[in-house]
């Protein structure tokens, strides 16, 4: 098949930083995007070619989307999986991925049941119907963490249940359906970024998460974990691709227990924040992948250039304000330390604003003292970010 650049027009639902990140890689491929967003010019809109200002799961939006693109794509699982179908069938506009990967991924007791059948491990879960129902799973699991079914993200929608009488309170603070899954006393945390194109399946190397009060501060690729794991991290997760439908990029969440063990934890089927290393580190970014899987294009090559660091910037506020980053010089003053600012106009409490990536090209990749110490440079360079 011959390939034409310029290319398609992507529509995009989501004008974050990852339709940002999204357009800026599509950019020199000579794709364009238009992205829909209800924020007045968001972040993306800075770059991409157009906005369409609209809730993500307006239809009316969606069809002005659909009437100015090739296809379409999703990076929020806010997308409306039944508006996208009609609107698939109405303009002939292709949605990947497919809206019923949408569907599943959506509801987190709809997606361990699938991954459940698919023989995918997961930690023990149970669906929720109310108080009645937590206190049991309380009791049978030893302590669960309560999750909403939909919408939960960057640590909301969960609540730890310990005892019976926290039941309640933990229902509350999710709000509406839930499930309840088993503590894992997890090693550490990994991520798996992984591509579906039209003909062939990629993995990203394993990448091992940090978090604090369950948000992404720091991914470090290669993870301080041996060999036999990153192999059982990739074998789990190209699992999972199999049983997803539609061709894009997909974050894969996983927990190495204590025992050795790969657990799924979650889903995104999109771009995902623990594969923003890989714009640096690695030969094709995850941004770019994601461009060259929905249009069908032939994948990128996912090799890991050096070993990387990438750590979050987050709203270090009380209150929201002005977004006026501070401290900045160490970082741009380093060879080996790159900048992305996602170009929010407000600051928020823990709102994920930008992200440094530091590399090392010296850094011995099968050294966890070497990746130890990259960690150690990455923290020290944004030590003095702040906010005005």
């Amino acid at each position: 098949m011959t390939r034409r650049i310029p290319g398609p027009t992507i529509g995009v639902i989501g004008g974050g930083q990852l339709g940002r990140m999204l357009a800026e890689a599509a950019a020199p491929l000579g794709v364009e995007l238009v992205v829909l967003d209800p924020t007045p010019e968001c972040p993306a809109s800075l770059v991409a070619r157009e906005q369409v200002v609209g809730d993500f799961d307006d239809e009316q939006a969606v069809e002005r989307l659909a009437e100015r693109v090739d296809l379409l794509t999703f990076e929020i699982e806010l997308a409306d999986p039944d508006v996208l179908d009609r609107v698939s069938e109405a303009y002939d506009v292709p949605v990947h991925p497919d809206p019923d990967t949408l569907r599943t991924i959506q509801d987190k007791l709809v997606q361990n049941e699938a991954l459940a059948h698919a023989g995918i491990p997961v930690p023990e879960f149970v669906g929720v119907g109310g108080e009645r129902d937590l206190v049991h799973a309380i009791e049978e699991l030893d302590g669960v963490m309560v999750k909403a079914r939909r919408g939960g993200y960057d640590g909301r929608g969960n609540a730890p249940a310990i005892e019976p009488d926290e039941a309640e309170a933990a229902l509350s603070a999710v709000g509406g359906d839930a499930m309840a899954e088993a503590f894992v006393p997890f090693e550490r945390e990994l991520s798996v970024i992984g591509v579906k194109g039209a003909d062939e399946v990629a993995t990203y190397p394993v990448t091992e998460t940090i978090h604090e009060a369950e948000i992404l501060r720091e991914s470090v690729s290669p993870p301080r974990a041996d060999a036999e794991v990153r192999d059982r991290a990739t074998e789990v997760a190209t699992d999972v691709l199999d049983m997803l439908d539609g061709r894009g990029v997909y974050g894969i969440e996983l927990f190495e227990t204590q025992g050795g063990e790969i657990l799924v934890n979650e889903i995104a089927p999109r771009p995902h924040n623990s594969g923003h290393w890989t714009i640096e580190g690695a030969r094709t970014s995850q941004f770019e992948n994601h461009i060259r899987a929905v249009l069908g294009w032939p994948l990128g090559s996912t090799e890991l250039r050096e070993p990387t660091v990438s750590v979050n910037i987050l709203g270090d506020v009380d209150e929201p304000a002005a977004a006026i980053l501070t401290g900045v010089d160490p970082i741009l003053e380093s060879p080996t330390a790159s900048l992305h600012w996602y170009g929010k106009r407000e600051v928020r409490p823990l709102r994920k604003m930008g992200h440094v990536t530091v590399t090392d090209t010296t850094a011995d990749a099968a050294d966890p003292n070497a990746i130890e110490t990259l960690l150690a440079n990455a923290r020290d360079l944004t030590a003095d970010l702040t906010f005005e």
